[in-house]
C-alpha cells in the first residue's frame, strides 16, 4: 500500500491546486495593495499573505484532517441547517455572486484601453461578457479536456508573460518604494489592512471548496489511509503556498513602484493594465490581455462546474446539473455588467461576514481532535463569531443601505463593546469567548454523563 506520494506526484498536486487558486483576484488585489501601502508595504504584505496564502492552504488541509467528503459535511459539524446555509453562501460567493463575474470584468479591463474613443464601454462590456459567458456555458455543459488543455498551455503562458512584466518593472522602478506615501488605512495599521485586503482573493473560502478535489486527486494516486492523505494535502499545499507567496511579493512591490508613474487606481485591474501598457507596449499588452482572458475563462468554467455539482449534491431532488449551470452562468453575466469596481465594492460586506466563520471553521477542523470534534464547541464558536461578523457586514455595507440598517448606531455600539473592531477584527474576541464557553459546557456535560453512569 502506498504511504506517501513521490516528489513528482506531490508537485503535480501542488500545480493543480495553484491552478484552482490562481484567478482574477490573485492578479488585481496584490497590485492594488502595493499602490495603497506604499512605504509600509512589508507589513501590509505579511497581513495579505496570511489571509491569501496561509489560511487558504489550511482550509484545504482542514478538509483532509476531518476526513470530510465535502464542505457541506464539514459545516454540518455545526448543525444540519448551518451546513446548508454556509455551503450555499460560500459557493454563491466564489461563484455567480462575485468571483465568476469578476473573472469576466478583469479580462475586460485588460482590453479596455484598446477600445477606440467614442465607443460605449458599457456596450463593449456587454458584448464582451456575452461572448465570454457563451464560451463558459458551452464548455460547462460539455465537460471535456478543454479545461485541462487550457490549464497546461494557457496558465504556463500567462505565468511567463506575467514574469516578464514583473521582472521588467522591478528592474526599471520609476520610484523607490520608501518614497511612496501610503493611504490613510495603511499608515498606522498596514498589517491589519493587508490582512483584510487578502479577503478579496476569496482564497480562504475557496480552499474549503477545493479541499475535496485535491483529496480525490491524491486518492487517485494510490493513497487510501486518511492520515497519509491529510499529510500529503498539507505538503502539497506548502509548495502551492510558496509559489503564490513569491508571486504576491513581486506583484505587490511592482504595484507600489507604479505610483511613480500613475495615480492610485480605482482597482487592481486598471493598475495592472496601466503597468503592462507602460512596460510591454501595445503588442505585449495584447498578448497579456489574451492570456488573462483565457486564464479567467478556465477559472470561470471550473467555478460554474463546481458550483453546479455542489448544488446537485446538496439538493439531489432539485434541478439538474445543466439547469444549475445555465442559471449560474446567466446570473454571472448579469452581475458582470455592473463593472469591476462595483463588484469589488459589493463583495466587501459579504466577505467581511463570511470570512470570520470560515476562518473559525478551519481552525476548529484542524484542532478538533483535541475536543473530539464536539458539536457543542463548533456551535458555540461559530455562533459567537457570526454575531460579531454581522457588525462587520453592516459597517462595510454600501452607503445607500446605511439608513435602512441603522449603520451609524450599530457601528457605534460595536465599536464600544468589541475590541479590535476598528481593525476589522471585532470577531476575534467573541470567537475566543465562544471557544471557552463551548469547552466549559462540554466539560460540564461530560462530567454529568460520568456521574450518571
Amino acid at each position: 500500500m502506498v504511504n506517501k506520494l513521490s516528489l513528482k506526484q506531490r508537485f503535480l498536486v501542488a500545480v493543480t491546486l495553484f491552478g484552482m487558486f490562481f484567478g482574477a483576484g490573485n492578479l488585481i488585489f496584490p497590485v492594488h495593495l502595493g499602490q495603497l501601502a506604499g512605504k509600509n508595504v512589508v507589513s501590509a504584505m505579511i497581513g495579505f499573505i496570511i489571509t491569501a496564502v496561509t489560511i487558504p492552504i489550511l482550509g484545504v488541509a482542514a478538509i483532509g484532517n476531518t476526513h470530510s467528503d465535502s464542505l457541506h459535511s464539514l459545516s454540518n459539524k455545526v448543525s444540519k441547517g448551518y451546513g446548508y446555509f454556509f455551503t450555499c453562501l460560500l459557493y454563491l460567493t466564489i461563484g455567480p455572486f462575485f468571483a465568476i463575474p469578476r473573472c469576466a470584468t478583469t479580462s475586460f479591463t485588460s482590453i479596455e484601453p484598446m477600445i477606440s474613443e467614442g465607443v460605449s464601454k458599457s456596450l463593449m462590456l456587454f458584448i464582451f461578457s456575452f461572448i465570454f459567458f457563451a464560451f463558459v456555458l458551452f464548455f460547462s455543459l460539455r465537460p471535456s479536456k478543454i479545461t485541462v488543455w487550457i490549464g497546461k498551455i494557457i496558465n504556463p503562458l500567462f505565468l511567463i508573460f506575467l514574469s516578464i512584466l514583473v521582472v521588467t518593472a522591478l528592474l526599471n522602478p520609476s520610484i523607490s518604494v520608501n518614497e511612496v506615501t501610503p493611504v490613510d488605512a495603511y499608515r498606522n495599521a498596514a498589517l491589519f489592512s493587508g490582512f483584510i485586503e487578502g479577503y478579496g482573493t476569496m482564497d480562504a473560502i475557496a480552499g474549503l471548496a477545493f479541499g475535496i478535489v485535491v483529496i480525490d486527486i491524491i486518492r487517485g494516486m494510490g493513497l487510501k489511509e486518511n492520515n497519509n492523505i491529510a499529510r500529503e494535502v498539507l505538503k502539497s499545499g506548502v509548495i502551492t503556498g510558496t509559489l503564490m507567496a513569491v508571486i504576491y511579493i513581486a506583484t505587490i512591490v511592482m504595484g507600489a513602484q507604479s505610483r511613480g508613474l500613475f495615480e492610485l487606481s480605482a482597482n487592481g485591474g486598471i493598475a495592472l493594465t496601466q503597468i503592462s501598457n507602460h512596460y510591454l507596449g501595445k503588442v505585449g499588452s495584447l498578448v497579456l490581455a489574451l492570456t488573462i482572458t483565457f486564464a479567467t475563462l478556465k477559472t470561470s468554467i471550473g467555478l460554474v462546474t463546481s458550483c453546479s455539482q455542489a448544488f446537485v449534491r446538496m439538493f439531489p431532488k432539485g434541478l439538474s446539473y445543466n439547469l444549475w449551470a445555465i442559471i449560474f452562468t446567466a446570473f454571472s453575466f448579469a452581475v458582470s455588467n455592473i463593472g469591476l469596481s462595483n463588484i469589488i465594492n459589493y463583495s466587501v460586506p459579504v466577505l467581511m461576514f463570511l470570512y470570520p466563520p470560515a476562518i473559525a471553521l478551519i481552525l476548529l477542523a484542524l484542532t478538533g481532535d483535541l475536543f473530539d470534534h464536539d458539536k457543542i464547541v463548533y456551535k458555540s464558536v461559530i455562533g459567537f463569531t457570526l454575531i460579531a461578523a454581522i457588525f462587520d457586514l453592516i459597517k462595510t455595507s454600501p452607503e445607500n443601505l446605511h439608513g435602512v440598517l441603522y449603520a451609524e448606531k450599530v457601528v457605534g455600539f460595536a465599536r464600544r463593546i468589541l475590541p479590535f473592531f476598528d481593525l476589522n477584527l471585532g470577531w476575534l474576541v467573541p470567537s475566543l469567548i465562544g471557544l471557552a464557553s463551548g469547552l466549559l459546557i462540554r466539560f460540564i456535560m461530560k462530567g454529568k454523563r460520568i456521574n450518571i453512569t
